[in-house]
């Protein structure tokens, strides 16, 4: 399943998006099934979530029903049982294939807001220049520094402060937010108090450098 977060449903945390989509498959009346044991619970998979505040047109889940069912049906009954901001784009039968294995890689646009363009454009030069870019972030193990770069497939410019970054899931995840503390770190001319705007694109397997559709 793909699903997207827009406008202000981008500030909501993963945890609540799926309190949400949990109520939402009661409303919708899915036929779902259940893990088994003492304490069963409904069988979802949440795949690579967005970080809290970031707009998304491609988030995946995976659920396993009790019963067969016409992906177009499930994916409008969700679609209306969501709240606002929230909207299933598209269901299809699940693959073979673990849906984490699948989701290699993402394109994010990112908007810094305000800045120089012309600063900016330099900044993304040095940063592809590098071999490494080291940012340190607060992770749930404590502050942590690790290469950014590494991850980095694409890095582009675009007009105004606005950048197009394909970048490859690994360990650690490096987040569009990761990329902009990067190029702060080679133009420090750059920082600002206002948080970047940003949005996934699509994510998926990558074949010949470019994304492809998941669920195809």
């Amino acid at each position: 399943m793909r699903y997207a977060k827009r406008g202000r449903a981008r500030f909501t945390s993963h945890r609540d998006f799926c309190r949400a989509f949990e109520r939402a498959l009661v409303r919708a009346q899915v036929p779902m099934a259940y893990s088994s044991g003492f304490n069963p619970h409904l069988r979802i998979s949440y795949a690579n979530a967005s970080p809290t505040g970031a707009a998304t047109e491609a988030e995946y889940l995976e659920i396993a029903l009790a019963v067969v069912c016409e992906p177009a049906a499930v994916r409008d009954a969700l679609d209306e049982a969501l709240p606002p901001g929230l909207d299933v784009l598209a269901v299809a039968e699940a693959k073979p294939e673990s849906l984490t294995d699948l989701l290699q890689a993402s394109r994010w646009e990112i908007d810094l807001v305000e800045g120089d363009p012309e600063v900016l454009a330099a900044a993304v030069a040095a940063f592809l220049a590098r071999d490494t870019v080291e940012v340190t972030r607060m992770t749930k193990s404590g502050l942590r520094t690790f290469d950014a770069r590494t991850a980095v497939v694409e890095l582009t410019a675009l007009d105004g402060v606005r950048l197009s970054l394909l970048s490859l899931h690994g360990t650690p995840l490096v987040r569009p937010d990761d990329v902009v503390t990067a190029l702060r770190t080679v133009a420090p001319e750059l920082a600002t108090d206002q948080p970047p705007l940003i949005l996934r694109v699509e994510q998926g397997p990558l074949v010949d450098g470019r994304i492809v559709d998941p669920l195809a």
